[in-house]
């Protein structure tokens, strides 16, 4: 159940610095004075990454992005939806409001084409009350297990995580954590990653030794081999990782950045899980604060 072979992907026409969503992204860097090439550079790294993930026997579907509405960060539409093994769909709640503009009824259509989609499960009127959870950026998901682990944030409401759970038949594992200057951590999957044995995650980002107690008891429930990042590694995106099935063998899928920044015994631990895969993925990562995981919406909807 962890792994799916299928995932989704929105090719960008507009992708660029979304003022919006950097006063608590800070994975976000400043942009500079090539902002005109941004989209055209994302682009590029977008058509390579899902190229490579395609030569890897990674069925992926494309949807191409439209000029309006505006979305600069249409480019992750795992924070938007998730895609269930009991063909449901979740919608979510997003902070800024030129991200609510992503869900598109069309993209639903076409996955329900190609898929079996028995309900949608919407979430999204908790913007109403100024409350959020980002969908798989929010949580990172043991589906296995049916654990949910999320970070607070202004982006993670306990509320809609609770209501999330107990909708789709989740345990939720909630702790808060930071960088490096005691600022929340915006979305847990730039700092924890699942996969079907192993869980990688940054425990250095937890302030709280209960919680990092918690959140190790709730790993080692699962049976699962820990793997510990560090603060500047969770910076380098080394956090935001994806396990999924490739065509004849599993896959570890990252940025270039996030893959130089492992140490050897780390990779080692991971290449018992899968083959190590990397793009690079520098004009996304720092325009927008997400990297490779944020990307790929997982489709574990049953196939027609």
């Amino acid at each position: 159940m962890q792994l799916t072979n299928h995932v989704l992907m929105i090719r960008p026409v507009d992708f660029k610095f979304n003022t919006q969503t950097a006063a608590n992204n800070r994975f976000q860097v400043q942009p500079g004075s090539l902002q005109e090439q941004v989209q055209q550079r994302a682009l590029a790294e977008f058509d390579a990454f899902a190229g490579l993930l395609r030569h890897e026997g990674v069925n992926v579907t494309i949807v191409n992005d439209t000029l309006d509405p505006e979305t600069p960060d249409s480019i992750f539409p795992n924070n938007w939806i998730s895609l269930h093994e009991d063909g449901r769909a979740f919608l979510y709640p997003m902070f800024s409001e030129n991200r609510r503009k992503e869900r598109r009824d069309d993209i639903i259509q076409l996955l329900a084409t190609r898929f079996r989609l028995s309900a949608v499960e919407d979430l999204s009127s908790y913007e109403n009350t100024a409350r959020f959870l980002e969908g798989t950026g929010s949580m990172v998901l043991d589906r296995d297990h049916k654990i949910a682990y999320a970070c607070r944030s202004q982006r993670t409401d306990a509320e809609v995580l609770h209501d999330f759970c107990a909708r789709a038949g989740y345990r939720p594992v909630v702790f808060s954590a930071t960088d490096a200057s005691g600022f929340p951590i915006y979305h847990t999957n730039v700092m924890m990653c699942v996969g079907d044995g192993f869980v990688l995650a940054c425990f250095d980002a937890l302030p709280l030794e209960a919680e990092r107690r918690l959140l190790l008891d709730a790993i080692r429930s699962t049976g699962k081999e820990t793997v510990g990042i560090s603060l500047d590694q969770m910076n380098r995106f080394a956090g935001n990782m994806l396990q999924l099935q490739g065509r004849s063998e599993k896959l570890i899928v990252m940025s270039e950045q996030a893959f130089r920044s492992l140490l050897p015994a780390q990779a080692g631990i991971l290449e018992k899980y899968g083959k190590l895969i990397y793009a690079p993925l520098t004009t996304i990562e720092t325009n927008g604060g997400g990297s490779a995981r944020c990307m790929l919406a997982e489709i574990h909807l049953p196939e027609n």
